[in-house]
């Protein structure tokens, strides 16, 4: 068994790769009441041409196939409801896909050890039929139809459809009323035997617990059905340095218009170290920029031109990045000009010394203190795993930024014809 130590946050967590190929993570959390499990699949709504590690055979499935699969998954071959099995030992369980990863997960104060039985037990048993996919059908349409009313979900994914023109981030994580009527049970079946082999698994524990006794139940629990050596073959299209459209305008149900302007990354094969480095240079930049405190922040604030501020995150994938700036505003084309400004008068003057020092400091206290979350913990644990990174170097990483790093990404990043937005209006009055 691995140990995996960061001496700063006084955080080590204990690492194995189970004899079918499965890894299993646990960091003890002294004095938590609290304990929880996550246990997720490197798979989620992008994963839509592979080659089976079963067959080698080339398979396309229909879009929104994950977050379908993930719902099936609750749903046992003795008629009963996982989540059932949770609330009777006072457990609370959840689950979600997104682009990247399905997890399963729950947390308890008390008969812990039953719960993540139960955890594993279930995530291995795939009961898919006829009928119940069919069933399926129309709840998942129904949530489809109830986003495609969601003024931040409308706005989020025009923002990703106007930069992407193959990539499948830009489709919707659900997919579309017309794809999910087309999954079958033999396709949920194939792509579980694909994406929820225990090679392409990982388990992450945490609270006061035992180290020997939870693998104890891990290794008496799992299984080693549709177990591979190897990795699955993903079949991605190949995403040009280009974006599909610079606009996009829909209205809504909104009383003051939305915006989200997105910066879309060219495409770039970055190592585990290089790919973090470059996360957090650009949420450095973001929080600089844009964030409570910023000049341009203010500027909008004190002229009424946003209402709640702003918002922008970046996000990055081993094949894909993007940055995403929004707000609500009566005056679209004057913040989007101030903001626009905001960058280029960076581009020219350098990120200012004082702002750097400030905000790295403060994502250092903020890293650290999430460590007092255990949920942020595993889940982020999980997602950085699967990208090849151990969020447990995040603040060496961030400790070695220096400035002429922000000065280069602010360039490279914030390229105006990698730029799109993204535009919700309020309905017209008939």
């Amino acid at each position: 068994m691995q140990i995996i130590k960061n001496e700063l946050l006084n955080e080590y967590v204990y690492h194995e790769k189970l004899h079918n190929n499965m890894d299993v993570f646990f960091m003890p959390k002294r004095g938590f009441t609290k304990k929880y499990a996550v246990l997720a699949t490197n798979y989620g709504s992008n994963d839509l041409e592979f080659i089976s590690p079963h067959t080698n055979e080339k398979i396309k499935v229909n879009e929104g196939i994950a977050h379908f699969l993930e719902h099936k998954m609750f749903e046992q071959p003795d008629g009963s409801n996982a989540f059932d099995d949770f609330a009777k030992i006072g457990a609370n369980a959840n689950a979600f896909t997104n682009f990247n990863m399905t997890a399963y997960l729950f947390s308890s104060t008390e008969n812990f050890e039953e719960g993540l039985r139960h955890l594993i037990s279930y995530v291995q048993e795939p009961y898919f039929t006829e009928e119940n996919v069919e069933k399926e059908k129309g709840i998942i349409a129904q949530e489809i139809k109830m986003y495609d009313d969601n003024p931040d979900w409308k706005l989020f994914f025009n923002t990703l459809k106007a930069m992407y023109k193959v990539h499948a981030n830009s489709i919707d994580i659900a997919g579309t009323v017309e794809s999910i009527y087309k999954i079958t049970p033999d396709e949920l079946y194939s792509c579980y035997k694909t994406f929820y082999s225990p090679s392409n698994m990982a388990l992450f524990v945490i609270g006061e617990l035992d180290k020997d006794e939870i693998m104890n139940i891990v290794k008496s629990t799992v299984k080693d059905e549709f177990m591979f050596d190897g990795e699955i073959k993903r079949i991605e299209p190949l995403e040009t340095d280009e974006v599909r459209q610079k606009e996009i305008i829909e209205q809504l149900d909104v009383s003051v218009p939305m915006f989200s302007i997105g910066y879309k990354d060219k495409a770039a094969v970055l190592g585990a170290k290089d790919l973090m480095k470059k996360s957090i240079v650009t949420e450095l930049i973001l929080d600089i920029l844009f964030k409570k405190g910023s000049q341009l922040y203010d500027k909008l604030y004190r002229e009424g031109l946003v209402f709640g501020g702003i918002s922008c995150d970046y996000t990055e994938h081993i094949d894909y990045g993007y940055t995403i700036i929004s707000g609500e505003t009566r005056d679209i084309e004057a913040v989007k000009h101030e903001i626009f400004s905001a960058i280029e008068s960076a581009k020219i003057a350098g990120i200012d010394e004082a702002d750097f020092e400030r905000a790295k400091k403060k994502k250092i206290g903020s890293f650290i203190k999430s460590f007092d979350s255990i949920e942020f913990i595993a889940n982020n644990y999980l997602s950085y795993y699967f990208k090849g990174m151990d969020i447990l170097d995040y603040y060496e990483v961030l400790k070695s930024i220096e400035i002429e790093a922000l000065n280069e990404r602010l360039k490279e990043h914030f390229d105006n014809d990698m730029s799109v937005i993204s535009i919700i209006m309020p309905k017209e009055d008939k």
